[in-house]
């Protein structure tokens, strides 16, 4: 598995091996498991905020709160005895699962960028008028969660990959520490994203000048952060969607795409010298992305044009 996704891939599955030797280093091997695999699921920590986005700041809290629960509701009654009986029963389906988690992936990119560049939206936005807060925050909770899901699934599905050779004690430890790590470190940093804006009107309320102008600072930055997160999580989706997708293919026995998209990065690789690497790697990832669009952009047209599931099938992704 080389390069940009691939290569944090191989991270996270050494980590998992870690973890799966010695069941006394579980824990502080699922940690850094964690840590890692939050790449995979960074266009969570990125999109998440806008969930909040044009709500009572009283509610910001609360409604992290309550996705970070579905999230991990998600990963511990959801997906682990899910990948515990897949690793048991029918382990080659896992390769399947995620390559349909990458396919997903890549239609929430592509209708992101549909969007962004004028195509129309699906589902409710802050610039429309609510009529029931309490069912338009609900429904945001749940398109958070879904998407959740699919990015659980994704992390849950990589790691049991690698240990699925080892007993079923060990392979449920590593996938629950693994699963709490990711949680606690993707919405604990949302958390800490979404109150910037109020830390900085704390801050610029106090005597010192040094303090009101980093106060000052933050609330001015919120905004912009929000807007590069945003285009972050979209770039995420896709990079994401578009490597499991290749790597899924050359799984399967359709390894020319994935040959073609390495080939390019290699080539790169040779060309541009010290920076090679760096290059490399930004080549695969936009690649990967490309891919993600495309095959994204696919599925847009056809649940939205040929199967008319546009509002029906999409409602719940508010954010957007």
């Amino acid at each position: 598995m080389p390069g940009g996704l691939v290569a944090l891939l191989d991270d996270v599955s050494i980590i998992a091996r870690t973890a799966a030797a010695s069941v006394d280093d579980i824990a502080a091997a699922a940690g850094r498991a964690g840590s890692k695999t939050a790449g995979v699921v960074i266009d969570d920590a990125a999109v998440t905020p806008s969930y909040v986005t044009g709500l009572s700041p009283a509610r910001e809290l609360p409604i992290i709160w309550n996705i970070t629960k579905g999230s991990l509701k998600n990963k511990l009654l959801i997906l682990l005895p899910g990948a515990l009986l897949l690793s048991e029963f029918l382990p080659a389906a896992i390769v399947f699962i995620l390559m349909l988690g990458g396919a997903y992936l890549s239609y929430e990119g592509a209708e992101k960028v549909i969007e962004k560049l004028g195509g129309a939206k699906h589902g409710k936005t802050v610039d429309d008028v609510i009529e029931d807060p309490v069912a338009f925050e609900k429904q945001r909770i749940s398109g958070a969660i879904r998407t959740d899901l699919i990015l659980s699934a994704e992390i849950m599905a990589i790691t049991l990959n690698e240990v699925a050779s080892e007993d079923l004690v060990t392979r449920g430890v590593v996938l629950a520490l693994v699963g709490l790590a990711v949680t606690i470190a993707v919405y604990g940093v949302v958390g800490l994203i979404v109150k910037m804006d109020d830390v900085g009107l704390h801050l610029a309320e106090r005597e010192s000048t040094f303090s009101q102008s980093i106060g000052r600072g933050l609330v001015a930055a919120m905004p912009k952060l929000l807007t590069v997160l945003s285009f972050i999580g979209t770039i995420a989706m896709l990079w994401v969607g578009g490597g499991i997708i290749l790597h899924g293919l050359a799984e399967i026995g359709f390894a020319g795409p994935e040959h073609w998209v390495e080939g390019i990065q290699h080539g790169v690789s040779e060309i541009a010298g010290a920076a090679g690497g760096v290059l490399g790697w930004l080549t695969f990832a936009g690649l990967s992305a490309l891919t993600g669009l495309a095959l994204g952009a696919v599925i847009v047209v056809v649940l939205h044009t040929v199967f008319k599931m546009g509002h029906g099938f999409a409602k719940d992704s508010e954010a957007h």
